[in-house]
Protein backbone atom coordinates (compact mmCIF):
# COMPACT_ATOMS: atom_id res chain seq x y z
CA UNK A 1 0.00 0.00 0.00
CA UNK A 2 3.06 2.48 0.60
CA UNK A 3 5.20 3.29 -2.11
CA UNK A 4 7.46 5.63 -0.32
CA UNK A 5 7.90 8.22 2.85
CA UNK A 6 9.71 11.22 2.58
CA UNK A 7 10.88 13.31 5.25
CA UNK A 8 11.91 17.05 5.21
CA UNK A 9 16.03 18.06 6.21
CA UNK A 10 17.77 21.27 6.27
CA UNK A 11 20.79 19.60 5.59
CA UNK A 12 20.76 16.89 2.65
CA UNK A 13 24.24 15.73 3.05
CA UNK A 14 24.16 15.36 6.24
CA UNK A 15 21.07 13.10 6.55
CA UNK A 16 22.46 11.16 3.85
CA UNK A 17 25.36 10.21 5.61
CA UNK A 18 22.97 9.47 8.19
CA UNK A 19 20.49 7.30 6.10
CA UNK A 20 23.35 5.46 3.97
CA UNK A 21 25.02 3.65 7.39
CA UNK A 22 21.53 2.92 9.03
CA UNK A 23 19.24 2.19 6.01
CA UNK A 24 21.99 -0.13 4.69
CA UNK A 25 21.72 -2.15 8.19
CA UNK A 26 18.50 -2.88 7.05
CA UNK A 27 19.22 -4.20 3.55
CA UNK A 28 18.70 -0.56 1.53
CA UNK A 29 20.13 1.17 -0.67
CA UNK A 30 19.98 4.61 -2.72
CA UNK A 31 17.65 4.03 -5.84
CA UNK A 32 17.36 7.55 -6.51
CA UNK A 33 18.60 10.90 -6.38
CA UNK A 34 18.98 14.61 -7.29
CA UNK A 35 20.20 17.89 -5.72
CA UNK A 36 16.63 18.26 -3.97
CA UNK A 37 16.10 14.38 -2.81
CA UNK A 38 17.58 11.28 -2.25
CA UNK A 39 15.74 7.92 -1.90
CA UNK A 40 16.40 4.22 -0.37
CA UNK A 41 14.28 0.97 -1.04
CA UNK A 42 15.66 -2.79 -0.23
CA UNK A 43 14.32 -3.68 -4.02
CA UNK A 44 11.78 -2.38 -6.58
CA UNK A 45 8.69 -4.02 -5.09
CA UNK A 46 9.24 -2.66 -1.18
CA UNK A 47 8.34 0.81 0.05
CA UNK A 48 11.18 3.59 -0.09
CA UNK A 49 12.04 6.55 2.22
CA UNK A 50 13.49 9.43 0.76
CA UNK A 51 15.13 12.71 2.14
CA UNK A 52 13.85 16.09 0.34
CA UNK A 53 14.73 19.75 0.67
CA UNK A 54 11.18 21.29 0.84
CA UNK A 55 9.91 22.21 -2.48
CA UNK A 56 8.42 25.58 -1.14
CA UNK A 57 11.98 26.70 0.11
CA UNK A 58 10.90 27.02 3.74
CA UNK A 59 12.93 25.17 6.39
CA UNK A 60 12.06 21.67 6.90
CA UNK A 61 10.15 20.51 10.63
CA UNK A 62 9.54 17.26 11.87
CA UNK A 63 5.76 16.36 11.89
CA UNK A 64 4.03 16.21 15.25
CA UNK A 65 2.97 12.98 15.54
CA UNK A 66 4.52 11.46 12.68
CA UNK A 67 6.46 8.54 12.66
CA UNK A 68 7.98 6.65 9.89
CA UNK A 69 8.62 2.86 10.77
CA UNK A 70 11.32 1.05 9.73
CA UNK A 71 10.64 -3.09 9.71
CA UNK A 72 13.65 -5.17 10.54
CA UNK A 73 13.75 -9.09 10.25
CA UNK A 74 14.46 -9.73 14.09
CA UNK A 75 14.63 -8.18 17.45
CA UNK A 76 18.46 -8.10 17.81
CA UNK A 77 18.46 -6.31 14.21
CA UNK A 78 16.48 -3.71 16.07
CA UNK A 79 18.75 -3.47 18.70
CA UNK A 80 21.64 -3.20 16.20
CA UNK A 81 20.08 -0.34 13.89
CA UNK A 82 18.76 1.74 17.02
CA UNK A 83 22.24 1.59 18.55
CA UNK A 84 23.39 2.88 14.66
CA UNK A 85 21.34 5.64 14.75
CA UNK A 86 22.00 6.67 17.87
CA UNK A 87 25.67 6.46 17.62
CA UNK A 88 25.15 8.65 14.35
CA UNK A 89 23.62 11.60 16.38
CA UNK A 90 19.73 10.05 16.58
CA UNK A 91 17.95 11.19 19.88
CA UNK A 92 16.73 8.45 21.84
CA UNK A 93 12.99 8.09 22.37
CA UNK A 94 12.46 5.06 23.43
CA UNK A 95 14.73 2.17 24.15
CA UNK A 96 14.22 -1.41 22.15
CA UNK A 97 11.73 -3.59 23.74
CA UNK A 98 8.62 -5.23 23.95
CA UNK A 99 5.44 -3.04 23.05
CA UNK A 100 1.43 -3.00 23.46
CA UNK A 101 -0.43 -5.33 23.31
CA UNK A 102 0.92 -7.55 20.16
CA UNK A 103 2.92 -10.65 21.76
CA UNK A 104 6.15 -10.34 20.18
CA UNK A 105 6.12 -6.76 19.07
CA UNK A 106 9.51 -5.04 19.68
CA UNK A 107 10.28 -1.70 18.97
CA UNK A 108 12.99 0.90 20.14
CA UNK A 109 12.28 5.01 18.83
CA UNK A 110 14.48 7.88 18.28
CA UNK A 111 14.56 10.82 16.30
CA UNK A 112 17.02 11.92 12.84
CA UNK A 113 19.17 14.36 12.83
CA UNK A 114 16.14 16.70 11.70
CA UNK A 115 14.16 15.71 14.31
CA UNK A 116 12.12 13.44 12.63
CA UNK A 117 10.33 10.54 14.23
CA UNK A 118 11.27 6.84 13.54
CA UNK A 119 11.24 3.61 14.92
CA UNK A 120 12.65 0.34 14.17
CA UNK A 121 10.58 -2.86 14.82
CA UNK A 122 10.04 -6.72 14.52
CA UNK A 123 6.86 -8.28 14.35
CA UNK A 124 6.51 -11.52 14.38
CA UNK A 125 4.69 -13.82 11.71
CA UNK A 126 1.03 -15.13 12.92
CA UNK A 127 1.00 -18.31 14.25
Amino acid sequence: MIGYVTLGSNDLQKAAAFYDVLLGQLGAARFMENERLIAWSTGPVGAGLAIVKPYDESPASAGNGTMVALQASSPDLVDKVYQKAVALGAKEEGEPGERGDIPGFYAGYFRDLDGNKLNVFYMPSPA
